[in-house]
């Protein structure tokens, strides 16, 4: 059996592309009984870039929120909070003084926003030890990633090889699992959806604001009565993503006859939407009107994560002298 381990930013309450690109194909694998699933807040990670508690409680409790609504079985899988484990920025620590600072200046995290060093925390710099502690601490077999954080992976990878070559066989080296068929998901203005970019679509916002939110999906200037390019339009795409395929044909035809508007197609696109994740945006409002349950699902699970985290740390102190 592999232990597959997830981590998700709390930056706010996850988008359409996060959820199609990520939150679901997670939750389907973990529905494998071959599988041991490990997900977590990354609420620790959150505070790089977030310095307002009461935001940070409030998108960690909305991010929870959208994986349980989109149908995460916690007596599955193992879905807890990383600040809830103390053991975590420990074993960062330990690892930080087993990496060269050269090597952690040419991690992606870091070179990006290298320009502007004075906006750069410490925390931000150190990024990638505290994600390779995230992953030893459980000993996790698999690490599922996009391409942008591969890097990550090879880091954890290059630290749990040289760790056990110095102290012996003390953590398992992880593998990365990247999927070929990973979707591409555009924001409203063509680009790939980011919160950063501000191009999302939140698909549990009211219906009135979804609906404002997709009727400002960029289009070409052609006219209702013309025939439209399907293959790149960012309505097309998106509504794609969630229809049918005989849908799908249909949606094909009205762009290929004409007669047919981009208000037309946007509309079609939110009701969709809407179908599509009526259950989740039930879930989701009812959890968010409950938000106990949000945090006492977190915590059976941190008592699970914690239980396997004592484990390694004991085992990883043992090796270095403590």
């Amino acid at each position: 059996m592999a232990r597959i381990l997830t981590g998700v930013q709390s930056t706010g309450t996850p988008h359409l592309g996060n959820l199609l690109g990520a939150v679901i194909p997670a939750i389907e694998l973990a529905k494998s009984t071959e599988n041991e699933s490990f997900f977590f807040i990354a609420d620790l990670h959150s505070l790089t870039q977030i310095k307002n508690g009461n935001a940070l409680r409030k998108n960690t409790i909305n991010t929870a929120a959208a994986w349980l609504a989109c149908g995460l079985d916690t007596n599955k899988s193992v879905f807890y909070k990383q600040s809830d484990i103390n053991e975590v920025t420990e074993l960062a620590w330990y690892l930080n003084c087993y990496f060269p600072y050269q090597r952690l200046t040419l991690a992606h995290s870091f070179k990006d926003k290298s320009k502007n060093l004075k906006d750069i925390n410490s925390g931000l710099f150190t990024y990638p030890l505290l994600m390779a502690a995230d992953i030893l601490l459980y000993d996790a077999n698999i690490v599922p990633v996009g391409k942008d954080q591969l890097q990550h992976i090879e880091i954890t990878r290059d630290l749990a090889i040289k760790f056990n070559k110095h102290n012996g066989d003390t953590f398992i080296i992880p593998s990365p699992m990247t999927d070929k068929k990973t979707r591409y998901i555009p924001g409203t203005d063509g680009n790939k959806m980011s919160k950063s970019k501000g191009n999302t679509i939140d698909i549990f916002l009211n219906e009135k604001n979804l609906r404002k939110q997709i009727m400002k999906i960029k289009t070409d200037s052609v006219s209702i009565e013309e025939p439209k390019d399907y293959e790149n339009c960012n309505v097309f795409n998106l509504f794609s993503q969630v229809a049918s395929t005989s849908e799908i044909e249909i949606m094909k035809k009205n762009y290929i006859n004409g007669g047919f508007g981009y208000g037309d197609a946007k509309q079609l696109l939110f009701e969709k939407i809407i179908e599509f994740f009526n259950i989740s945006r039930e879930k989701y409002n009812f959890f968010q009107k409950n938000p106990e349950l949000v945090i006492s699902e977190l915590q059976k699970g941190s008592i699970k994560a914690k239980a396997i985290a004592k484990e390694t740390i004991e085992r990883v102190r043992s090796k270095i002298g403590y």
